[in-house]
């Protein structure tokens, strides 16, 4: 026997076997159980997610010899006929080829007559959308008044170019695009029922390929096989796909992470090595942005199996959620961008190099002498004392941290435990850990703080661990770290950074009301400034 393609050979043969559409299954199970059958269904959706399939599968249903049901028996003659495309009361039509309204006509003049042999006569209208108005409009009778012997089941990818009057007249079910986890989970059932070897790190980019189409699933299966020999090989899938070596796409977050502009780049210069598809390597990136904000917000997201575990969690804490939200917002922007580019590889540099340049600073962060010029040490520019007092305290104070001889940080009070932290070269879940936190006590190496309860979501353990490893290469020595949740009894370099921001606006505000050019503005238009506009411009 010849070989027949997987998408074919698993097809859904019942209800039973139909993936990620349970809200449809339940909908016709119900109907042909309670036989509250209406006479027009309607299936939509994209390609390959089971409109026709689910029009066979109910049209056997209605006309399985054993009785109307949602279990058709799949033995009888209707049943067999019905899947192997010879019923006779049973009509497919492909609406792309039979437009004309001559055509339309023909097929409905024998929808008077009774079904040769079943109980009902089913047309199935494949993608009927392509109909033309005239064709729409003879079948808009049939369809308000048809005799009861007959069921029409009309499928199409785009509901919207069907006229509202035909639309009020059937029953629309919406099939829905299937998740990578469906489709993943049923590409291993094909694989293990076929007696394939495979990787099941070679599934999840099949998945991703298909968008959410099983049929397309099963057809990159089909290649994936024949490329492999008769193995789904991770690398070999990858090399037929197109895409690229999941860890080339974690090297460049890793470089965004560090804000190293120049590893970015030779993480590329590798990926062109390889004659890759750009675009597709922005949405992988995108794809993992997407994971580590799940990952921020929702830990468990992360499967215990995952390849990536590691990687993940390591990026997870490195990069703060706003960075994240940055970063995927960038490169989102950027999908579009590209095909706007001299080439794709300068298009994608532009978009990780554009990432990196609105990517909010350090706020500690300030010039040193080592970032001038090398000049003569008299004509080095330095912030003047006006600059240096419209600073924010918090970042005045970072100036005069007091060392010990060894050059490690002493840290008596608060005042020295927030200079301590605006100068922690820590970043992510445990910078924000060490900002909500305010100083207790200090003695014999053990570290006690306190920590907003409002915050209390930041105390996890690798948090926790990076956060006491910094400290300790801050202070010179290891220490025994106390953290526990309670309404701080001092202020904490977060809340002492709100207070100053607010005081910072509020006194822009007066600054407003006072200035006469704003005055006089305010006086011309007999208007007044709308609340929270006015921000100071530091």
């Amino acid at each position: 026997m010849s070989y027949q393609a997987l998408a074919r050979k698993w097809r859904p043969r019942s209800f039973d076997d139909i993936v990620g559409q349970q809200h449809v299954v339940r909908a016709l199970s119900n109907a042909l159980d309670r036989n509250q059958l209406h006479h027009a269904y309607l299936f939509t959706g994209t390609r390959g997610v089971g409109k026709t399939t689910l029009a066979r599968i109910l049209s056997k249903a209605l006309n399985c010899e054993q009785g109307v049901g949602s279990k058709p028996c799949g033995l009888c003659s209707a049943c067999r006929e019905i899947d192997t495309g010879r019923f006779v009361d049973l009509l497919e039509v492909d609406a792309a080829s039979r437009t004309k309204v001559e055509q339309t006509r023909e097929l409905l003049e024998n929808v008077p007559y009774a079904p040769v042999r079943a109980r009902f006569k089913v047309y199935l209208i494949d993608e009927v959308h392509m109909f033309s108005g005239h064709s729409f409009n003879a079948l808009l009778k049939t369809l308000e008044e048809p005799p009861p012997h007959v069921k029409f089941l009309l499928a199409t990818t785009d509901p919207q170019k069907i006229p509202v009057t035909v639309l009020s007249r059937c029953l629309q079910l919406n099939l829905r695009r299937l998740l990578p986890g469906e489709i993943i989970d049923r590409l291993r059932y094909v694989l293990e029922q076929e007696g394939l070897e495979f990787e099941s790190t070679a599934l999840p980019l099949l998945a991703r390929a298909a968008d959410g189409s099983l049929r397309d699933a099963l057809s990159l299966l089909d290649q994936a096989i024949a490329f492999g020999g008769g193995r789904v090989v991770e690398s070999e899938t990858r090399a037929m796909l197109g895409t690229l070596s999941g860890d080339l796409a974690l090297d460049i977050l890793d470089a965004l992470a560090e804000g190293d502009g120049a590893a970015a780049l030779d993480a590329v210069e590798r990926v062109a090595s390889m004659t890759p598809d750009f675009a597709e390597l922005l949405r992988e990136l995108i794809g993992l942005l997407h994971r580590l904000a799940l990952i921020q917000q929702v830990p468990k997201t992360l499967g215990e199996d995952d390849p990536d575990r590691s990687r993940l969690l390591a990026l997870a804490e490195r990069l703060t959620p706003e960075d994240v939200q940055l970063f995927y917002q960038v490169a989102l922007t950027g999908q579009t961008d590209l095909p706007l580019a001299p080439d794709p590889r300068s298009g994608l540099e532009m978009v990780l190099l554009r990432a990196l340049a609105f990517r909010p600073g350090d706020p500690g962060a300030r010039p040193t002498e080592a970032s001038f010029p090398d000049t003569d040490s008299t004509s080095v520019a330095r912030p003047s004392a006006d600059t240096q007092s419209a600073r924010p305290l918090w970042l005045q104070s970072c100036d005069a941290t007091p060392q010990t001889a060894s050059g490690s940080q002493t840290l008596e009070n608060t005042d020295d435990w927030q200079r301590l932290v605006a100068r922690l070269s820590v970043g992510g879940i445990a910078d924000q850990l060490a900002h909500n936190c305010a100083f207790r006590d200090y003695q014999d190496g053990r570290l006690s703080l306190q920590l907003d309860p409002s915050a209390e979501r930041l105390r996890v353990p690798s948090a926790l661990s990076r956060l006491k490893d910094a400290l300790e290469q801050a202070l010179g020595r290891s220490l025994e770290l106390e953290i526990k949740v309670a309404h701080p009894e001092q202020e904490t370099l977060a809340q002492r950074r709100a207070r100053e921001a607010e005081e910072r606006r509020q006194a822009a505000v007066a600054q407003m009301y006072i200035d006469p050019v704003a005055q006089s503005i305010r006086d011309t238009f007999e208007a007044d400034w709308t609340s929270g506009s006015i921000q100071p411009d530091d």
